[in-house]
């Protein structure tokens, strides 16, 4: 009987260790939900459109500002302040906005908007001017019946 006592002390030992075991097991994969930590320093902000004015464009814009006498001096080719402010006020002027600059419609007024020369519908070659009127008999027939070309 000593025995027996003995056998199930050990079973009954061994089982008490096998349920924590058990118990801290992993849950099965796919039933919960994945979370992450989402930090300030992860998120990043693309930004959209022309940054800053081109060299070349600048000088065409100031260029553009001299003539209409908005800026004064030589073009440097730098968007600086001072063309800046000519900007805003050439806009202002027209009574645009003037928190963008430069704004398209103020490009296009001063002449450095887009070239459409080339398009089906420019005003240098417009398919209209070319048209000539159709020519018309010198004696038409008077009259509804004569026009109909109906003979009595």
């Amino acid at each position: 009987m000593n025995f027996l006592k003995g056998t199930i002390g050990i079973v009954l030992v061994a089982g008490m260790a096998v349920v924590p075991v058990q118990a801290a097991a992993p849950k099965k994969a796919g039933t919960g939900h994945k979370h992450t930590r989402h930090t300030a320093a992860a998120k990043v902000t693309k930004l959209h459109g022309q940054q800053t004015i081109a060299p070349e464009r600048a000088t065409a814009i100031q260029e553009a500002l001299i003539r209409e006498h908005y800026l004064t001096g030589e073009p440097t080719g730098k968007w600086d302040a001072e063309t800046q402010a000519a900007m805003v006020k050439f806009q202002a002027d027209q009574g645009w906005q003037t928190r963008i600059t430069p704004d398209s419609r103020a490009l296009i007024k001063l002449g450095l908007g887009p070239d459409h020369s080339n398009a089906i519908n420019s005003a240098s070659e417009s398919h209209f001017n070319t048209l000539t009127p159709a020519a018309t008999p010198d004696a038409q027939p008077q009259g509804l019946v004569a026009a109909s070309g109906i003979s009595h």
